[in-house]
């Protein structure tokens, strides 16, 4: 099986939005909050090469999506 990894924010609404799709796929993930872990911001932007848009979804280290139905947030440096 996969492993599924969202990096999102609490203040985005779209972050919600892909949890949401995910949990109702019945897909096994572990979420981060990248404004409140420093430490999984760090690992979003090594693995979606500085990308500052959220929701990420990576699917076994790769970044299989970035935004949510052509939408994100932007998280500050």
């Amino acid at each position: 099986m996969a492993k599924l990894e969202l990096y999102g924010t609490a203040r985005c609404p779209h972050t919600g939005e892909m949890r949401e799709w995910l949990e109702w796929k019945r897909s096994e993930f572990v979420e981060y909050d990248v404004e409140a872990d420093p430490v999984a911001r760090g690992r979003m932007r090594e693995i979606a090469r500085g990308q500052r848009t959220v929701p990420i979804l990576v699917e076994d280290g790769k970044v299989v999506q970035v935004g949510w139905q052509g939408n994100g947030c932007i998280v500050d440096e």
